[in-house]
């Protein structure tokens, strides 16, 4: 009987779950503290990079009024 049991095919996604959830148990989480760090790194990241593309579009606007003659 214990023969049968190791020929039977496991269901794909009740392995697939345990085998998630055995990857999630070896996760090292951050702290609440370094969560809050880093978003705050990733909006400053944000804002910096929007001030930066809206500038660069303003200029290269402008410029190409200034080539076009509009």
């Amino acid at each position: 009987m214990a023969e049968k049991d190791k020929s039977r095919k496991q269901n794909p996604i009740q392995v697939y779950f345990r085998e998630t959830i055995g990857e999630l148990r070896k996760v090292s989480w951050p702290t609440r503290r370094e969560v809050l760090q880093l978003t705050g790194i990733v909006l400053v990241v944000m804002i910096v990079m929007g001030i930066i593309l809206g500038l660069t579009d303003g200029g290269a606007r402008f410029l190409l009024d200034l080539i076009l003659g509009l």
